[in-house]
Formats: structure tokens, sequence, C-alpha cells
């Protein structure tokens, strides 16, 4: 339910609230709209000496930006009345809910760029949009302080890098359950992570369960050490990624061999989507292929051009029967297949099946329970935003103050979870892909 409340007069609808301004004249000009005010009350006793004030002069104005009305700037000019004491002579300034003492940028606005701090617009947007200075704007961004607490970890940890300014990268760790960063460091050299987790006490380390990260084999014995009960998984997504490239790979190499005019190489290179896909995801549907120049299905279409090459042929089964085994999380199945096939295949696979018979254990993980990185990827591409926005932060401590505030200060917007769904356990066979 929102709340109504009755504004009874100008003033309020400009944000002034208090009652002892006064204004006397409102003018436009061709670019703003400029308010002149005055804020007096009768003399409070002295805050030094609380003896007797009297009213004394009005100070020189002070201008104030307030928020735009109607899409025009708005200015405040005040002048506010001083008062001297009798007693001790001091002279003191009238004071008002509308700006902090000693400051001319007045709390709407302050509030309203911590608001915007939020939100997707860049640093110099928010201050044009709210004509203040950009120096105003990042001081509010170092207001924001963001303590960190080492006392605890969530239970599940994603762990992730990615790209600040050219060819550094940046570590991320984020609360697998709340989307929450646990920490953003400059680099992601192995002292600095361990460093910055040593700060949690190791019966705090004790209780991460899970980590799961992508296959950059640097972070796993910074886990071992750092997480004794951890277990690390594997990101699903990267795995399947893995083989793709090392499928796409195979593939150009061999349509390579092919005469670039040749039916082959266009029909390789042309439907190449058709092949990384899952075959068993293939639609029905016909369409017309301009290369083979009829009407054909999708499955048609790949038969057809394995027809071309027999190498590609086992490949393609090969790969078709890995992706296979592991949607449907059959961990022994899988290895059995890559170990069987490690000596025959390309340097490619090769390359790519060594990785994963290295990170077996992580890989069976990532079959086993329902965790991924899907969320902290998605966190990456805000991060990512955040970056652009800011057209390149220099300074790294504004961009991770930014970064934490816009991804932790309000629940992101958008669910980020893309991850797999649970499998529903049905005692059906699992449908094989057709080979060819």
């Amino acid at each position: 339910e929102e709340l109504m409340r009755l504004i009874k007069n100008t003033t309020e609808l400009i944000g002034i609230k208090d009652p002892n301004i006064i204004i006397s004249l409102v003018l436009e000009t061709n670019t703003h709209i400029e308010i002149h005010a005055k804020l007096d009350y009768s003399a409070p006793p002295c805050p030094h000496c609380h003896g007797m004030m009297i009213k004394y002069d009005f100070q020189k104005s002070s201008k104030i930006p307030l928020l735009e009305q109607a899409g025009t700037p708005t200015l405040l000019r005040l002048k506010k009345r001083r008062f001297q004491c009798k007693v001790c002579k001091r002279v003191t300034v009238a004071e008002t809910s509308i700006v902090e003492k000693n400051h001319q940028i007045s709390n709407l606005i302050r509030q309203k760029v911590a608001q915007l701090l939020t939100e997707k617009v860049s640093l110099t947007d928010i201050a044009r949009r709210l004509r203040v200075s950009t120096s105003t704007v990042y001081r509010k961004l170092d207001q924001f302080t963001f303590k960190e607490h080492y006392d605890k970890l969530p239970a599940v940890m994603s762990w992730d890098e990615f790209g600040f300014k050219k060819g550094e990268l940046a570590f991320v760790a984020q609360n697998y359950e709340t989307n929450k960063l646990i920490t953003i460091l400059d680099n992601r050299r192995q002292t600095t992570i361990r460093n910055h987790f040593l700060k949690y006490p190791l019966k705090v380390r004790q209780k991460v369960q899970f980590i799961t990260m992508d296959m950059s084999g640097a972070y796993i014995p910074l886990v071992r050490r750092l997480f004794p009960n951890a277990e690390i998984i594997i990101d699903r997504f990267h795995i399947i990624q893995h083989l793709g490239r090392a499928f796409l790979k195979t593939r150009i190499a061999i349509m390579n061999q092919f005469d670039k005019k040749s039916l082959p190489y266009r029909a390789l290179k042309n439907h190449w989507r058709l092949f990384q896909k899952d075959s068993r995801k293939l639609s029905c549907k016909s369409f017309h292929s301009k290369t083979f120049g009829q009407t054909l299905s999708p499955h048609e279409v790949v038969r057809k051009t394995l027809d071309f090459s027999e190498e590609l042929a086992n490949y393609y089964n090969l790969y078709q029967l890995l992706l296979f085994h592991f949607q449907e999380k059959r961990v022994d199945e899988f290895f059995e297949l890559i170990e069987e096939n490690i000596s025959k295949v390309n340097h490619y696979f090769k390359t790519v099946f060594r990785t994963f018979l290295r990170h077996k254990p992580y890989i069976k993980n990532a079959l086993e329970t329902h965790y991924s990185n899907a969320k902290l990827e998605g966190t990456n591409k805000l991060i990512k935003d955040i970056k652009r926005l800011g057209f390149g932060f220099r300074n790294f401590i504004n961009f991770r103050k930014r970064v934490f505030i816009t991804l932790n200060i309000r629940p992101i917007r958008s669910s980020l979870d893309v991850s797999f769904s649970s499998p529903t356990t049905v005692d059906k066979e699992p449908k094989m892909p057709s080979l060819i």
C-alpha cells in the first residue's frame, strides 16, 4: 500500500518542508527556475553558553540546488538568519532540515545521488541529471562503506574472474544462495586470494561445503588449503563448452581439407550450428537448405553432410555420445568413453580429455549436485555492464564500491538463476542420440 499525503502548498511540492522558510520571489530564466527565500525564526538560546541570543542579520544567500521541477533545474537562493549571543557575543546561523549545516547541496539531492548509485547509471550521468558536480557524486560514493565481516562464509560459494582493464583479470566470489558478493579482488593471483580468505578464522572456513568454478586450474590447490571441507564443483556449462570447442575446431580442420567451392565445404560451413547442437534437440521441422538446394530436416542435413567425411562422422558420434552421458549424468560411462578414445583422437579432443581426467572428481561433483556457476555468470554480466557504464573506471576502489552498491544494496531485479533444473527422477531409459 503506498502512503498518500496531502501536499498543502508549493513549498512542500519542491521539497521544502521547513515552515521557517518564506519564499519571496520565484524567477524563471531560460535555463532554470530560481527561488529566493529567507530562513528566519525567533532567536533560540545560545548553543555555546545558553545565554540569550538576538536576531543579528542575514547571511549572504547560499545557492542550494533542488530536484528538478517539471524537468527544469531549480535553484534555491536561501538567505539564512544569523543570531548573536548577548552574553558571549558569538554569532550562529539558523539551521534547516533542507540542507546540512555548512553544506550547499540539499539533502534531497544527496538522497537522489545515493539512489541513482544503486542503478545502472554512470557517475557523470548522475551529476548531469541532478546538476551537481561529478565530485559531489564521487564524495557520495565514498560515503558508502562496506564493512567486511570475517565471521561467516556461505556454505556454497561461486568463484570466477572477469576482465578489469585490458588484460587484467579481477577475482570475484559470490554467495551462491543469495547472490550477494563476498569479495572482489583486483587481481587473481594466488597470494591475493589466499591472503583475503586467510582473514577468516579456520572455524569459519571449515563451514564452506561447495565451491563452484570454471576449469582454470589455479584455484583448486588454493581451495584445498583454505577450505578443508569444501568440495570443488566444475561448472557444467564450461564442461560442455570445452567439448563443443573441440568439436568445432575438428569440424573446421576437416572442412578445410575440401575445396572452398565444393558442396562438402559449403555444407560444413553453412550448417555448422546443427552439428554443435545436441542431436536429440534437433528440430523435426524441415527447411529449405540453399546449400543442398532442397527442403530437408536438420537431421537429414547432418546425415547428408557427414556422408562426406567418415572421420567427421566418427567425431560427431563421439561428441554426441559424450553429451548424452553428460546430460544424463552417467559419470562412469562419460569417463569410460573418454579413456577408451583418448589415444585415438586428434589434439583438440586430447587436450580437453586430459583436462577432464585431471578434474575428474570435480566434474563428478558437477553431475551429482545441482550447483553451478550460472548465477555468478549472471553477476559477471552485471559487473561488465557497470564497467561499460563507467566507460572504464580508472580507480579500482571506486569501481569495486559501485559493484557492491549495485549488487548488494538492493535485490537484483532479474532472477539471475539460469542453472539447469534438477532432473526429475523417472525410471524411463533415456533416449540415446541417433548415431550416424
